[in-house]
């Protein structure tokens, strides 16, 4: 059974403005979030800004969301890391917190093998009993679970469940769908290609978009769970020049810089991550008004 279908949104981190996690602003946006139809809480995972939180933050800030959510949607907590022992104490962690299941980014930085991988996932997974999601985003990574790899994977250890995909190779998601044989459920990364994804099968979304436009995001997703490919098509289309402004410059800082043009007041990024551009501030605006969110 999938941990969730639909839309789970990759939620920001906010901020104080003197970089202090803002634990009061994350619960409005949670709860936004599940009043406007999120079907998941996505919780440190890149979006969320989890590479510049330190341990003990980011434990704290999962533990923050399942109590936020109160079982209203399933959390799922980033804990992947270049270090096993370190993926395994966040998953651990995040477990005993009350997270209904895990997010496992490939290590990245050190490169691993493909059986590397396999003995990655393996021992994170002998470490928890609650379901992962494998999260494959060689552009951020350096390092691609092959589909050979991810069926690999599966058969070892029952408890990998599904895989976000951020490849944005439709060849490659076909090819892993095919291998697994149903025994996985597939999320879409790219919120690009989210329709093209679940007519492959996939069953919704770990989305960006989401933190700005939920309710669409949502009924996309359940459009095309229901039979209304045409919907889900339409949707998918129409958002493709505010996608695209989302992602001009490195994931989270346009979503960030658009929650606050929003007034949400996310605050700002950590470091090395740097503010907007003005240029791209600008792109941003005539998108999200072009769009209808200003």
């Amino acid at each position: 059974m999938a941990i969730f279908k639909g839309s789970g949104v990759a939620i920001v981190t906010p901020m104080k403005n003197n970089e202090e996690v803002n634990y009061e602003k994350l619960e409005e946006l949670i709860c936004w979030q599940i009043d406007e139809g999120t079907d998941c809480i996505v919780i440190t995972g890149t979006t969320g800004e989890s590479s510049t939180l330190t341990t003990e933050e980011h434990i704290k800030v999962i533990a923050a969301a399942v109590e936020f959510t109160k079982h209203r949607v399933p959390v799922v907590a980033g804990t992947g890391s270049n270090c096993t022992r370190e993926a395994i104490h966040l998953s651990q962690e995040a477990q005993a917190a009350g997270a209904d299941g895990l997010l496992a980014v490939t290590p990245y930085y050190n490169k691993a093998t493909q059986e590397g991988l396999v003995r990655y996932y393996t021992d994170i997974a002998e470490s928890v009993k609650i379901p992962i999601i494998l999260y494959n985003v060689p552009g951020r990574t350096g390092c691609n679970i092959l589909p050979e790899t991810v069926a690999t994977i599966c058969k070892k250890a029952p408890n990998v469940v599904a895989m976000k995909d951020a490849t944005g190779n439709i060849a490659q998601a076909t090819r892993t769908l095919y291998l697994t044989d149903g025994k996985l459920d597939y999320y879409s990364g790219e919120d690009g290609i989210v329709v093209p994804l679940m007519a492959l099968g996939a069953v919704g979304v770990i989305s960006v978009w989401a933190n700005i436009e939920p309710k669409t995001v949502h009924q996309m997703c359940m459009s095309f769970l229901q039979g209304n490919t045409q919907k889900a098509l339409q949707l998918q289309l129409a958002a493709q020049p505010l996608i695209e402004a989302l992602f001009c410059e490195v994931n989270p800082i346009p979503v960030k810089a658009a929650l606050n043009i929003m007034g949400k007041e996310v605050g700002p990024l950590r470091a090395p991550l740097t503010e907007m551009t003005e240029a791209n501030v600008t792109k941003l605006k005539k998108a999200m008004k072009e769009y209808g969110l200003l």
